[in-house]
C-alpha cells in the first residue's frame, strides 16, 4: 500500500508546442484547453494575482503591528523565498506545461499522496484567497459609493446589513458568532461576475486582466511620483523600532511581518496553472513567472517605503493604508491649495485602483482553482465532472461554476481574513514541495530535456525549501489547529474517494 501511495506518473518532457496543439488530452477529438496565452499575458496574470491586497490592505497592518519602516525588509524576505521557489516553478512549468501547478509537479516526482496533499493545500490558496480578497473589494466598493454620494448629494451607499458578513469569529478565533447583518452583497456580486467571465473563456479573462493590471500599475506609479515630494525621511527613524515584546517590532517583528505580507505574493504561481493554455510554454512560462515576481517585488518595496515615509507607521493600521497615508499628507497642506486638489484627486484614483487591483486578484484566483481541480479530476482523485471542458469556450466550466458558488458563499457570509495565515501556510507547503521536487527529478531523471534550468540547483532548491518552511513555522505556531484540521479533512476525502479511483493505480493493475 505504501508503494502505491507514493507511486509517480510516468513522465516525459512535453514536446515544444504551438497554439492549438493539444498537449493535454489525446488526439482523438477530446476537447482540451485552448493554447492562447503569450508571455505578456502570463506576466500580466502574475502581476494581476500579486498586486492587490498586499499594497492596498496588508502594508498598513504589517507596518503598524510588526515591522515599522523595516517593512521594506519584510517584503525583501518574502520576495526572496518566492524568488527561490519561482526559479523551481519555472523549470517545472517549462518542462511540464500542464494546468496542475505544484500538484502536477509533485505527482511526477514525489508520488500520489504528496500530490494530493499539495493539491488540497492549493485549494486554500486559490479558493479561500479569492473569498478573502472579495471581502476586501466589498469594503473599497462601499467607500467608492460613499464618495459618489458626496458628489451627487444623494446617499447611494449600502447599509451595513447588506455590505458586511453575518458571521464572524470571536476574540479567541475558535468560535463563530452572528453579527446581526444579512450578507456581504458586493463580495457575492464580484465573485459571481468574475466567475461568469472565467466561464466564458481564457482569452477574454486574460484580456480583461491585462486592462485591469495596466490601470492599477499606472495609478501606483502615479502615487509614487506625486507623493515623492512629500516624503519625510524622519519618519523612517528608527528604521527597525525597538522590540516591545513578542513579535511587536525589532527583528522578530520584521520576520513576523514577512509571514503576513507573504499573503501578498501567493498569486505568482497562478501563472503555472495557465501553462496548459500557453502558446509557447517552454519559452514563455519562465518569463511570466519570474518577470511578474520581479516587477511586483519592486513595486511592493517602493510602496512600503513610501507609505512609512508619508505617515507615522503607527497610524497605518487601517483597512485602507494608502488612503490613510494620503489623508495624513492632506492634513498638512492648505485646504484650498493646488496640492490639496492634486492629492484629493489622487485619493479618488487610489480607491478605483484598489477596486481594480483586488478585482484582478479575484479573477486570477478563480481562474486557477478550477484548473487545479481539472488536473486532479483527470487523475481520478476527484470526480470526473470537475474535468469537463466546455466544447465552445474550452474552459473547465463545471469546476468554474462550483468554485464560483463556494467562493460566493464564503465571501458573502464569513469575514475570512482570519484564514489569511492558513492560506499562507498552505501555499508555503506547496512551494516547499516544488523546491524539493526539482532536486528529486534532477536525480531520478537527469535525461529529461529542460528548456529552463534552475541555476546552482543544489543551493537554490534547499535554500528555497528552508526559507518557505521557516516562514511556514512562524504562522504554524499560532494557527496549528487550523492547518491540521484542514489536512485531516483532505486525507479523509482522499481515503474514501481519491485512493479508490486513482487512474494511476487502476492502470497498474
Amino acid at each position: 500500500m505504501t508503494k502505491g501511495l507514493f507511486a509517480t506518473h510516468g513522465i516525459e518532457a512535453m514536446p515544444h508546442v504551438d497554439a492549438g496543439e493539444p498537449v493535454e488530452g489525446s488526439g482523438t477529438g477530446e476537447v482540451t484547453l485552448k493554447r492562447a496565452l503569450t508571455a505578456r499575458h502570463l506576466t500580466m496574470l502574475g502581476i494581476g494575482a500579486v498586486i492587490g491586497a498586499g499594497i492596498f490592505v496588508l502594508t498598513g497592518t504589517a507596518a503598524a503591528q510588526f515591522a515599522g519602516p523595516a517593512l521594506v525588509l519584510s517584503f525583501l524576505m518574502a520576495g526572496f523565498a518566492c524568488a527561490l521557489a519561482g526559479l523551481c516553478y519555472a523549470e517545472f512549468a517549462a518542462m511540464l506545461p500542464v494546468s496542475g501547478s505544484a500538484y502536477s509537479y509533485s505527482y511526477a516526482t514525489l508520488g500520489e499522496v504528496v500530490a494530493w496533499f499539495v493539491g488540497w493545500n492549493l485549494v486554500l490558496e486559490y479558493l479561500f484567497a479569492a473569498s478573502t480578497v472579495a471581502v476586501g473589494w466589498s469594503g473599497y466598493f462601499n467607500e467608492m459609493l460613499r464618495m459618489i454620494s458626496a458628489w451627487i448629494g444623494v446617499d447611494i451607499s449600502l447599509p451595513a446589513a447588506l455590505a458586511s458578513a453575518p458571521l464572524t469569529f470571536d476574540a479567541s478565533g475558535h468560535h463563530i458568532i452572528a453579527t446581526g447583518t444579512l450578507i456581504n452583497l458586493p463580495a457575492v456580486a464580484i465573485v459571481a461576475a468574475i466567475s461568469w467571465l472565467c466561464y466564458r473563456g481564457i482569452t477574454q479573462s486574460a484580456t480583461v486582466n491585462a486592462v485591469i493590471v495596466a490601470i492599477k500599475v499606472i495609478v501606483i506609479l502615479l502615487f509614487l511620483a506625486v507623493t515623492f515630494h512629500y516624503l519625510n525621511p524622519d519618519l523612517w527613524h528608527p528604521f527597525i523600532p525597538e522590540n516591545e515584546g513578542g513579535a511587536k517590532y525589532g527583528w522578530s517583528g520584521v520576520i513576523r511581518a514577512a509571514t503576513l505580507v507573504f499573503f501578498a505574493y501567493i498569486g505568482f504561481d497562478a501563472v503555472s496553472t495557465a501553462a496548459g493554455e500557453a502558446k509557447n510554454p517552454q519559452r514563455d512560462m519562465p518569463i511570466g513567472i519570474l518577470g511578474s515576481l520581479a516587477i511586483c517585488t519592486l513595486l511592493y518595496i517602493a510602496m512600503s517605503a513610501a507609505l512609512t515615509g508619508l505617515a507615522p507607521y503607527s497610524e497605518l493600521n487601517t483597512p485602507e493604508p494608502v488612503a490613510t497615508a494620503l489623508n495624513y499628507v492632506l492634513g498638512n497642506v492648505p485646504a484650498d491649495s493646488s496640492a490639496s486638489h492634486i492629492l484629493g484627486t489622487l485619493k479618488i484614483l487610489v480607491v478605483f485602483a484598489a477596486l481594480a487591483g483586488l478585482s484582478s486578484v479575484v479573477l486570477v484566483m478563480l481562474m486557477g482553482q478550477p484548473r487545479i481541480f481539472y488536473s486532479m479530476s483527470r487523475d481520478g482523485l476527484l470526480p470526473p465532472l470537475l474535468g469537463k471542458v466546455h466544447k465552445k469556450h474550452r474552459t473547465p466550466y463545471v469546476g468554474t461554476i462550483i468554485v464560483g458558488v463556494i467562493a460566493s458563499v464564503l465571501a458573502g457570509l464569513f469575514p475570512v481574513d482570519v484564514l489569511g495565515d492558513l492560506v499562507s501556510m498552505g501555499t508555503l507547503l506547496a512551494f516547499t514541495t516544488v523546491c524539493i521536487g526539482v532536486l528529486v527529478l534532477r536525480h531520478t531523471r537527469p535525461d529529461l530535456p529542460r528548456a529552463f534550468r534552475v541555476p546552482f540547483v543544489w543551493i537554490v532548491c534547499p535554500l528555497g525549501a528552508a526559507a518557505c518552511l521557516f516562514l511556514f513555522w512562524q504562522a504554524f505556531v499560532v494557527r496549528w489547529w487550523l492547518i491540521l484540521g484542514w489536512t485531516a479533512i483532505g486525507f479523509l476525502i482522499y481515503g474514501f474517494y481519491g485512493y479508490r479511483n486513482s487512474k494511476l493505480r487502476q492502470n497498474a493493475h
